[in-house]
């Protein structure tokens, strides 16, 4: 993927422009969420590092499309279109849902033999072995909303009439559903190392279940905490810059070539 020339595939989205020859974070969004959620993140990082997001069917630019319904079947799109786009060391950054595409797509490049991330970094959702699964996608659009008002809590102030209307619903829906089908075999790991990232006043991602993680990688699992909410990333953006530079920055270094 050049520095300066964008993945010519609509699942992968540059959100600054970086000096070419920089390490790369890919960012995989939440339920609901969308590429642009990290260019809070991608401009804190610059220039340490070139951040990508990719981009789910089912929103902004893509909203025309229909939605995936399983973390699976977004794994094996996002992995598609990655594997041949990335060259040099990268890392994985995936809020919430997006963590558990991001940990699907890292096995999908190591069962293809590829040189998968450097460092995943899994925020604020349970780990595999623990995960609460969501039924709010069986409910009618106002419970829907209601859920997301509760997680989106004081990190964001509370959800607008006009962020409601907003939102892509079936989008929502079937990304809930998709963490609900959501199963992984007991033992699953990956084979590089873990940053787990959550809030303190998380309404649904503990300590404990973050740090999780660790049972899910060969390289060792470290947790980092932030105070807020689900949504901790929109007030210590900077603070998560850092920690992403300091652990990855150092391993991109000894893989480069």
């Amino acid at each position: 993927m050049s520095a300066h020339t964008p993945a010519q595939t609509p699942w992968i989205r540059r959100l600054v422009s970086t000096p070419a020859g920089r390490p790369r974070l890919v960012c995989f969004p939440h339920a609901g969420g969308s590429a642009g959620y990290f260019r809070p993140l991608a401009v804190a990082l610059s220039p340490h590092l070139e951040t990508v997001a990719v981009q789910y069917p089912g929103r902004q630019e893509r909203r025309g499309e229909a939605p995936l319904e399983s973390v699976g079947r977004l794994a094996d799109e996002a992995f598609a279109a990655l594997a041949p786009a990335l060259s040099g060391p990268f890392a994985f950054f995936g809020h919430s849902l997006g963590a558990l595409v991001a940990f699907e797509v890292a096995r999908r490049f190591e069962a293809a033999g590829e040189t998968g991330p450097a460092r995943l970094f899994a925020s604020a959702v349970c780990a595999p072995s623990v995960l609460r699964r969501p039924t709010a996608h069986l409910a009618d659009d106002e419970t829907l909303v209601a859920e997301l008002r509760a997680l989106a809590g004081a990190d964001r102030g509370g959800l607008s009439a006009a962020e409601v209307r907003g939102l892509p619903l079936p989008a929502v829906r079937a990304d809930y559903r998709a963490v609900e089908h959501y199963r992984v075999e007991p033992g699953a790991r990956i084979g590089a190392p873990v940053t787990a990232l959550v809030g303190t006043e998380d309404p649904i991602v503990s300590r404990d279940d973050a740090a999780a993680w660790a049972g899910h990688t060969t390289a060792g699992g470290t947790l980092r905490v932030f105070d807020g909410g689900h949504f901790y990333l929109d007030h210590q953006v900077h603070r998560v810059a850092e920690t992403v530079v300091a652990a990855f920055a150092p391993r991109a270094a000894a893989l480069a070539p």
